[in-house]
């Protein structure tokens, strides 16, 4: 009985082409949209210094710090690794001020006449520096955190001072080596399993608007054979659109880190949850028509929602080992988007999610009793 059904169900699903392209396309097509935004929107700020030390007359020569800044931050960037800022020297202030309210700088740093003076007067004082920058833009904020971090490494230096401490950065996991573009991918290859929302929901109504339903409830099947013969045939098109999206993803730079295996078990018991859910929508509707105006609600709200489309943090209510349950678990989409930004950027194991698969689990569990009730009473109800 379940393989007979498995075999229509492939065979109305490639009958339903364009239903299938759509299921097997609309994550790729995402990855691709997701690459040009993260092209385009890569961040990188300038900076400007605009030096009016005078410089300091000692014995036959001139002594100019504030000409030592330039050259100095420049080779801080060329040693540090990922810095997005660029920095170099303007004349006036008008200059500057017009560059920033154009956008073309993020902020300015205003050197004063006396700045090189106040280390060798016999009373010295503190230099007073300016940052010109509109508070509101987030550039001027990242700038001016590295311009203070290079300026303090430069006045320590300069003036003798021992540094009282130095910081080492270790990145967590493979969190070091990855940019935005991969921090979005997981919830991408998520995205082309919640496309089975439609898919699968359409492969199992499809039998009662053309009638073929009544032959099943004559036939005395059950909901849970039937959704096992239909469901077979949709965890193939929800593995074939995942490993489109892994190809299209990977095409553009996108690693896969982690087991190979535990990637392909997240993707199985995602799309089997998505096809239990499927049949609670199934149960709710009575024609394709219905799946393609009702579906529309809760796939926009799996895809935003649930971390798939960009993330979402919440406040966990509980925890299940290591995974915070929230309002998001609802939708199962999340635990298995967690897991595998885990797996893809922490390269942890399948023990390190055990939270996250149990929630994907017990999600997966509800789903199928209220499918499985829901279909049967409505249905597959003989009376």
């Amino acid at each position: 009985m379940i393989w007979a059904v498995f075999t229509k169900s492939v065979k109305e699903q490639i009958r339903n082409f364009w239903i299938l392209i759509l299921t097997v396309s609309m994550a790729p097509f995402f990855v691709f949209v997701y690459f040009l935004i993260n092209e385009a929107s890569q961040p990188h700020y300038r900076a400007l210094i605009l030096n009016q030390d005078e410089g300091f007359k000692l014995e036959d020569k001139t002594i100019n710090q504030g000409e030592d800044l330039l050259p100095v931050f420049e080779e801080y960037i060329n040693e540090m690794e990922n810095i997005p800022l660029s920095i170099r020297s303007v004349s006036t202030r008008e200059a500057a001020i017009k560059k920033l309210e154009n956008r073309k700088a993020s902020v300015l740093l205003v050197i004063p006449p006396h700045f090189t003076q106040s280390y060798f007067s016999e009373t010295q004082t503190v230099p007073e520096i300016e940052i010109v920058g509109d508070l509101t833009n987030v550039g001027y904020l990242i700038s001016a955190v590295f311009l203070g971090e290079m300026f303090s490494d430069f006045m320590a230096v300069s003036s003798g001072q021992k540094h009282t401490f130095k910081v080492k950065e270790t990145a967590l996991g493979q969190s070091g080596q990855i940019d935005e573009f991969e921090l979005w991918m997981p919830g991408m290859l998520i995205l082309s399993i919640i496309m089975l929302m439609f898919s699968a929901t359409i492969a199992i109504i499809v039998e009662v608007d053309q009638g073929t339903i009544l032959r099943l409830k004559l036939s005395g099947m059950k909901a849970w054979q039937f959704l096992a013969g239909v469901g077979s045939s949709q965890v193939l098109v929800g593995i074939l659109a995942i490993f489109l999206t892994l190809g299209a993803a990977t095409a553009l730079g996108f690693e896969m880190r982690g087991a190979f295996s535990s990637f392909l078990l997240i993707t199985v018991l995602t799309s089997i949850s998505m096809i239990a859910f499927s049949l609670s929508l199934a149960a709710v509707t009575r024609s394709v028509t219905d799946v393609l105006v009702v579906g529309n609600f809760p796939l926009f709200l799996f895809m935003f929602f649930s971390g798939a489309a960009f993330p979402i943090s919440t406040k966990a209510w509980f925890y299940l080992g290591d995974y915070g349950v929230s309002w998001q678990t609802f939708m199962s989409a999340a635990p298995a988007i967690s897991a595998l930004q885990k797996i893809s950027i922490m390269g942890v194991g399948l023990t390190d999610v055990g939270g996250e698969l149990l929630a994907l689990t017990l999600m997966t569990i509800i789903y199928f009793m209220i499918g499985l009730w829901g279909f049967q009473r409505r249905h597959l109800n003989t009376n």
